[in-house]
């Protein structure tokens, strides 16, 4: 089963020709919404992914009614795979999944999406090296000042509760018993 996917952006635009132009690539349903390409979680889209069947083929009139960077990209074409189905767009023929050209064309997508996954990956790490170098601190703020810590130990020491303390600073018991 052939299933189309039409998209626009805004409610002043018209979902006619992109619809005209799945039928007419012999598309047997056609699942239409408006919403910006920007929005990851489209309902359209994802009721599109659902309804395939392994051996269907999902289609879009233009690569950028599916997604807008590569990763979305790379992302709803692995939902679409898993669910051992093709994909095609009607004015790049050579991305089509179901033929081995397209299917060599999106492992080498999937093998940029993954380097500059990498490359991304380096660079925040060398960042957050960097940063704990020049002593900045990562993670939440401490609930309680240093001054109130030494406090919440020594009451502690001296045998009152952890919920009393807790209570007394606006804390769970678990802020105050992660300090011994």
């Amino acid at each position: 089963m052939k299933i189309g996917y039409a998209r626009v952006s805004t409610d002043g635009q018209t979902l006619d020709a992109q619809c005209e132009a799945l039928r007419a690539a012999g598309c047997d349903r056609v699942i239409a919404e408006k919403v910006s390409g920007i929005v990851t979680d489209r309902r359209g889209l994802a009721k599109a992914i659902a309804t395939l069947a392994p051996g269907d083929v999902l289609t879009v009139t233009k690569l950028d009614r599916l997604a807008r960077s590569v990763r979305d990209l790379l992302n709803t074409l692995q939902a679409i795979t898993d669910k051992g189905a093709g994909f095609k767009v009607l004015d790049q023929p050579a991305l089509d999944t179901t033929s081995p050209y397209g299917q060599l064309l999106l492992n080498v997508l999937g093998a940029i999406g993954q380097f500059e996954r990498e490359l991304i990956k380096s660079r925040t790490s060398e960042g957050r090296t960097r940063a704990k170098a020049l002593g900045v601190r990562f993670g939440r703020k401490p609930k309680l000042s240093a001054y109130q810590m030494a406090e919440a130990r020594k009451r502690r020491e001296a045998g009152e509760s952890l919920q009393s303390i807790a209570q007394s600073y606006a804390v769970s018991h678990s802020t105050i018993s992660r300090l011994a």
